[in-house]
């Protein structure tokens, strides 16, 4: 709207958070490094991850953890979660591991703990309202022809990127014509996700969660 463009002929979207965040030390963002429980992307808006492990009651901390983390000890870790605090004071990432490390087999340790901090930075920054946002301004900004390409990195996101480009909505409920036709905006390029292969894997370990999904606007009917 600011240059007065009222579509576009294509949109490619990448869902991976930026390494810069994970490589700054104070923005709480990895578990490798001692720093605040912040996880803003933007740090002048908006609750952080410590007010989410202070604030939020057991039961809406347990869904967060299942829900974005996919953590099937959900209901136990956010029980221990919320005993501790009434000890102590969530603020830094060690008040935090120190909580959740006994809830991890060593054999999974980190990726189990990078899915605890998946789950609240997900929480922190809204982003599947983000993402939601994206998904159906795109639909109503491109061009007939347009393509729209999104590289998600977990099952969450993927689903809802699924779902827009199949059905037309997040939800992903079908609805059919007089003919049986699935009323969609949207014409898969790639009916079969894309995939990273085992040498771009080599180089990138990062790429092996990376799935790639392509749709072309549908002329008006």
């Amino acid at each position: 709207r600011y240059y007065g463009v009222e579509y576009i002929d294509g949109l490619l979207a990448d869902l991976g958070v930026s390494s810069h965040h994970f490589d700054d030390e104070t923005r709480g963002f990895s578990f490798r490094f001692e720093a605040p429980l912040d996880m803003r992307m933007n740090k002048r808006a908006g609750i952080t991850a410590a007010d989410i492990l202070n604030d939020y009651d057991e039961e809406r901390l347990a869904d967060i953890l299942y829900l974005y983390g996919e953590l099937k000890q959900s209901r136990r870790i956010a029980s221990t979660i919320v005993k501790a605090r009434g000890q102590k004071t969530y603020k830094t990432t060690n008040d935090l591991l120190t909580t959740i490390e006994p809830f991890f087999q060593r054999a999974r340790e980190k990726k189990d703990m990078a899915k605890m901090f998946q789950a609240l930075r997900i929480e922190v920054n809204h982003e599947m309202d983000a993402l939601k946002e994206m998904l159906m301004a795109a639909t109503e900004l491109l061009r007939p022809g347009g393509r729209l390409s999104v590289i998600t990195y977990h099952s969450l996101e993927d689903r809802m990127v699924k779902n827009i480009m199949k059905s037309g909505n997040i939800e992903g409920k079908v609805k059919q014509d007089f003919f049986g036709r699935i009323e969609t905006p949207f014409r898969l390029v790639n009916n079969k996700v894309i995939t990273a292969s085992n040498d771009e894997q080599e180089r990138n370990p990062r790429s092996r969660s990376a799935k790639l999904r392509i749709a072309e606007k549908k002329a008006n009917e």
